[in-house]
């Protein structure tokens, strides 16, 4: 019986010495040894007069309680804030699951932890009308760009501005080079096919009472209305109340130029003018909006992962992309999990299987980028817990040296 006890004590004094160990190891779970007392089966109808054999551990529970977060300086670490695991595919194809969330990037991209398990996602597509949709039906390695963004064409400049009712016409013929001959000028940059920067310059000249052309130059070139000679300008016809009631002659708010062939092997740039919201009053010339809708290509700068656990790519051009939603797994009997060391677990008949979701959605966490989840170990309490195991191991020992002596007396009668 007291042999058992001391299995028992040292059973638990190893769990608790792992706890303590751990206590610094983010994403760690500590564990507790359970009990249960021993009688022989034999002794089952002996009632009240059957003395115990002793006791056996029953089983080693994990306690999957919340750690605290704490803040990091990297944004690919990772912490959940509430219930759920972090997938990961091991370098032998199996998937693992864990709650530390400490990635980095290996030579080829893939976001993986110091074991080089890959974290894993669902796939980001273009939906309906642009927006960004994730395949949660399908995992994949998230991998982050190594290679330059692709440039934009510019296709479309959106002009919002005031133009000054109270101007006067010029009286010179229109120079670009001659600012007496038009009354305000703007300019922006567009890019080309292959993401060179062009100079889009817009010129405007009051040509009579609610009336204004507007030349476009780029790269100091004419670029004239869709169709029309060299020379021709834009037309902007203002109503009554200074709000802009047409473009070219035709109601709207918004032309095509001429293609602009740049010169350097790519291909023309075919850009749209729009004024929509611009306004004749009285008062100074005004940008109120400019823009564009071209880049030029980009390296990766940066990511960003929201609390749903998106992940977006930051690039040099101004420009970012979703890469995928980190996934998340979840198991009907967490403490069934299988330890596999690493920080990790994996699947086992006593857990269920893997219910995979996405952050903030059923009952799953939010996760909290820049930061990582500390080991849920109280040293005060694991100390505590070390006293008491300590003082079992020496009761054990004490009824095995009180049996000892017993048995001495008995051989010693004469």
């Amino acid at each position: 019986i007291a042999l058992s006890g001391l299995n028992a004590a040292s059973t638990d004094l190893e769990v608790t010495g792992n706890n303590i160990a751990n206590a610094a190891t983010s994403g760690f779970k500590e564990s507790r040894a359970e009990f249960a007392d021993l009688y022989a089966s034999s002794l089952q109808d002996a009632g009240s007069n059957a003395v115990g054999q002793g006791v056996r551990v029953s089983r080693v529970a994990q306690q999957f309680s919340q750690g605290s977060i704490d803040f990091t300086s990297n944004n690919l670490d990772l912490a959940i804030s509430g219930e759920g695991f972090f997938v990961l595919e091991g370098t032998d194809g199996s998937l693992q699951y864990t709650r530390a969330g400490a990635f980095n990037v290996d030579r080829e991209g893939n976001v993986v932890n110091h074991a080089n398990d890959r974290l894993q996602v669902y796939g980001s597509a273009t939906g309906v009308g642009g927006t960004t949709t994730f395949n949660t039906g399908v995992l994949e390695d998230l991998q982050l760009p190594t290679t330059a963004s692709s440039p934009s064409p510019s296709t479309l400049v959106s002009a919002v501005l005031n133009l000054d009712s109270s101007g006067l016409v010029p009286t010179d013929a229109f120079d670009p080079a001659n600012a007496a001959s038009y009354n305000a000028s703007t300019s922006t940059t567009v890019y080309d096919s292959l993401g060179n920067a062009h100079a889009s310059t817009m010129y405007f000249r009051k040509v009579g009472p609610n009336n204004w052309q507007q030349y476009q130059y780029i790269d100091g070139t004419e670029v004239p209305p869709n169709g029309q000679p060299a020379g021709t300008p834009f037309t902007l016809d203002f109503d009554a109340t200074g709000s802009l009631a047409s473009v070219n002659g035709a109601a709207g708010t918004s032309a095509l130029a001429d293609p602009y062939d740049p010169g350097n092997g790519a291909s023309p740039i075919s850009l749209t003018l729009e004024f929509v919201g611009s306004t004749q009053y009285a008062s100074a010339f005004a940008v109120n909006n400019l823009s564009q809708d071209g880049f030029t290509s980009g390296r990766l700068s940066g990511v960003d992962i929201d609390p749903e656990g998106v992940v977006f790519a930051r690039y040099t051009n101004g420009q970012s992309s979703a890469l995928g939603k980190v996934a998340l797994a979840k198991f009907n009997n967490q403490q069934g999990l299988k330890q596999e060391g690493d920080t990790n677990w994996s699947e086992s008949f006593s857990s269920g299987a893997a219910q995979l979701g996405e952050a903030g959605t059923s009952s799953f966490g939010q996760i909290q980028s820049g930061a990582l989840e500390a080991s849920n170990v109280d040293i005060s309490a694991q100390l505590v817990n070390l006293i008491i195991a300590q003082r079992n191991f020496q009761a054990n020992a004490e009824v095995i040296s009180t049996a000892d002596s017993v048995t001495q007396t008995i051989i010693n009668i004469r």
